[in-house]
């Protein structure tokens, strides 16, 4: 991964570099050796598929996670965070414990650290001390913990002396983030190290890659917080979402009579099918059922256990589940996949009225969260409306959901009045019930990946 000096970040990114650097000078006494930063990002289209196999459309944010490093002697890791929010954390590199528990901020940064130890099958690590800064909002479907992740996994590829490509280091740190306990697909740690500036990314999965797709000249992303916080880790709708993903992948492909037992993805039933995204909702149409399915029917259909059932398919933190929406997720999945196709399509031709037809895609694609996956809330489903009511041509929540932010697509020369208003209309409350730092409404431009900065 590219290492730049330190003029490539910028007038503002400087001061925050020489802030940062003062800053590790007096938590440690000395100064680091090198610094690494990881965007977060939005995903403009395509909510919770690519655990599903099915491609995304993100782009990085210009907001980051910027860690000072330097390695030391001994076999310490110590942890330290500009926020008070965040205390200072310090073990034996040589003993790396992730308590799933707890979702401390320290453990997202235990995750990449581990995942490049164990790929190389390092047993003893070097120490090294560590200012983690962050300017991405918290549990806002921004990515900030992915960030993290992706950020550490640098820091000790770089303290190391090892190499691997962006590829690989996004395959790894997206496996290792599940070391905390979230089912996730990939797409936050591909979009931090295969970012570039100016352009959003196709990301596809099996195997990993991305493609460049330019976005109207006309318009800007806007992305604007709820305010209603949403941690993966610490609430369980994430990982039954993936569960319910999962057990409709084998209901589907049992209905199909192909080889269910192995299946764990969506897409791998239209693979396998070898039929189009348009056929595969008539096929779920087809084979579920809309009312919810409960343990006893699923292993009826599938012709197992309930023991089979909680200890062969489903994950420890949804063994209890009681109730499975399969026909809602899966119709989600196959129409959104549909949908990113399109986006990128219609990028592709830009046609005249192109804002107007992304626009209509984040619409459906928002209306699909909030009916048939039910990974909306209240607020974001006010603040969609809002968005759309003061000139955004689509807009939808973006991230796991369940709080967090919203993203709207909005001609450029209606930016000015459209942040005032969104402004006044949703932040700006009478009973003064936001607290101002969170509230965060910002025109993004796609920014670019994850980097090393050496001390000049």
């Amino acid at each position: 991964v590219g290492e730049r000096r330190r003029r490539a970040l910028g007038s503002p990114g400087l001061a925050r570099l020489l802030k940062l650097k003062e800053m590790f000078n007096s938590k440690f006494g000395s100064i680091p050796k090198f610094y690494v930063r990881a965007p977060g990002r939005v995903n403009i289209i395509g909510e919770h598929i690519d655990y599903c196999g099915y491609s995304v459309l993100p782009m990085a944010i210009e907001q980051d996670v910027l860690i000072a490093v330097e390695p030391v002697k001994t076999y310490t890791l110590q942890l330290a965070n500009t926020n008070p929010l965040y205390p200072d954390f310090s073990t034996s590199a040589n003993n790396i414990q992730i308590d799933k528990t707890k979702a401390l901020w320290h453990n997202y940064f235990l995750c990449g650290l581990k995942g490049i130890q164990e790929h190389f099958g390092l047993s003893n690590l070097t120490g090294m001390n560590c200012l983690v800064d962050g300017n991405i909002p918290p549990s806002s479907g921004l990515s900030s913990s992915s960030a993290l992740v992706c950020c550490a996994g640098l820091v000790t590829l770089t303290v190391l002396g090892r190499n691997l490509s962006k590829v690989e280091l996004a395959e790894i740190c997206a496996k290792s983030e599940r070391y905390i306990g979230t089912e996730g697909g990939g797409m936050d740690q591909s979009i931090s190290f295969l970012a570039e500036e100016g352009t959003a990314k196709l990301i596809e999965f099996s195997p990993l890659r991305a493609t460049d797709v330019k976005l109207p000249s006309g318009a800007v992303f806007v992305i604007a917080n709820s305010c209603v916080e949403m941690n993966k880790a610490a609430t369980s709708h994430f990982n039954i979402r993936v569960m319910e993903c999962r057990l409709a992948a084998k209901l589907l492909a049992k209905y199909k009579n192909l080889q269910w037992d192995n299946v764990l993805r969506l897409e791998e039933v239209q693979a396998k099918l070898g039929i189009s995204l348009e056929e595969m909702l008539l096929v779920t149409e087809d084979a579920l059922h809309p009312e919810p399915y409960n343990p006893e029917e699923i292993c009826r259909c599938l012709g197992i256990s309930l023991e089979e059932l909680r200890t062969q398919i489903l994950s420890p933190n949804t063994q209890g589940v009681l109730i499975f929406k399969l026909y809602q997720r899966a119709k989600h999945v196959y129409s959104e996949a549909a949908r990113v196709l399109q986006f990128k399509k219609i990028c592709e031709e830009a046609p005249e009225n192109m804002v107007q037809l992304l626009g209509e895609l984040m619409n459906q694609s928002h209306m699909s969260c909030q009916d048939m996956y039910e990974c909306s809330c209240p607020e974001l489903d006010q603040l969609v409306d809002i968005c759309r009511k003061f000139g955004a041509q689509g807009s939808r929540l973006t991230g796991a959901g369940w709080g967090g932010c919203t993203v709207s697509i909005v001609p450029a020369d209606k930016l000015p009045s459209f942040l005032a208003n969104v402004h006044k209309a949703y932040y700006q409350r009478s009973d003064g019930s936001l607290a101002p730092e969170k509230q965060s409404l910002f025109a993004t431009k796609p920014g670019g990946g994850a980097l090393v900065f050496l001390e000049a």
